[in-house]
């Protein structure tokens, strides 16, 4: 390929960040790469997100530059991503995933274990509140709002006596180290998707597709593909306290029902070799859910029907942050 691909990021710093790591990647094959900020409603926007169309904001304005032939390809969170497809769009690739884990960000690296009782401890979240609770009973968990610096801020200024985070947005801006706890994945389960990058780009740019093809891993792809079918067969957002990771051959879901008890599951998942396969796995255990513990669909924290994109929150919850992949 000869003219530059037009790779559309937005323009926060974990943004850039894993926009520039999927541009190497494609210029170490051959691909010369130019990237495009794009600004969303949702950088800019302070309203609470609900009122203005939720998480989506975050990938409409990615996807609209896609369709006018303004950008060639757009990295996204692939968490943010809504589970239905776009139409005329294709996910292209699934890159190498970053670490999936949630950790603890706590002053003096401090663990779940040696906070005190009562602790006050920040995140977003409805999964992370629902998991911290499961673990601690006693913590005041309590919803916070702000991009990495701003929520670490919280915990090592004092207001807060912890906050939980993603891994991968600590990794990719090399600040990993500052976690004073990595949570192991079968049992505070990520969210589906955490970690992994998305790499969209026009269904029928047969080049670009060609170029993409390099940077995917099936394997990623089809543990991803698993994940989030159990969140679309649950209809539930990413609000939602859901939670799902397939990985060492076993799918791990956790769910807060409508009483609001964590459920789990383990189920075996090796020998996942096909797209089709992982999704089937995701949607029977989404239907043994729905059979059994989970009496209706979980909500977002504080009820009411869920929006249009997976990551929508209710009117009145906290705003989810401009560091959407954190």
């Amino acid at each position: 390929m000869t003219r530059p691909l037009r790779l559309g990021t937005r323009r926060s710093a974990l943004a850039t960040t894993q926009s520039s790591w999927v541009a190497d990647l494609l210029r170490a094959g051959g691909s010369p790469v130019e990237l495009v900020e794009i600004t969303t409603r949702g950088d800019v926007d302070r309203a609470p997100l609900a009122q203005i169309g939720g998480t989506g904001v975050f990938v409409s304005a990615l996807r609209d530059a896609l369709l006018a032939g303004e950008v060639d390809l757009a990295v996204h969170s692939l968490k943010d991503l809504p589970t239905s497809a776009a139409d005329g769009l294709a996910l292209a690739a699934v890159p190498e995933r970053e670490d999936p884990r949630d950790v603890l960000v706590a002053a003096g690296g401090a663990t779940l274990a040696d906070l005190p009782r009562g602790a006050r401890v920040g995140t977003g979240s409805p999964r992370r509140r629902a998991l911290l609770l499961a673990l601690r009973p006693d913590l005041d968990v309590v919803a916070v709002r702000g991009n990495v610096d701003t929520r670490i801020g919280f915990a090592t200024g004092g207001e807060l006596d912890a906050v939980v985070l993603a891994a991968a947005g600590l990794a990719r801006t090399g600040r990993l180290h500052e976690a004073s706890e990595l949570f192991a994945p079968e049992v505070f389960v990520p969210a589906p998707g955490q970690g992994a990058l998305a790499v969209e780009c026009r269904a029928d740019d047969a080049e670009v597709l060609a170029a993409l093809a390099a940077l995917d891993v099936p394997a990623v792809r089809w543990a991803v593909a698993a994940e989030r079918q159990v969140l679309a067969s649950l209809e539930a957002g990413c609000s939602a306290p859901v939670g799902a990771h397939a990985a060492g051959g076993v799918l791990h879901v956790a769910v807060e029902d409508p009483d609001g008890a964590l459920v789990r599951r383990a189920v075996p998942a090796a020998g996942l070799d096909d797209e089709g396969a992982a999704r089937r796995l995701g949607a029977s255990v989404a239907a043994d859910l729905l059979e059994h513990e989970l009496a209706q669909t979980p909500v977002a924290v504080g009820g009411g029907a869920q929006e249009n994109h997976p990551q929508d929150r209710p009117v009145d919850g906290p705003r989810p942050d401009p560091e959407s992949g954190s």
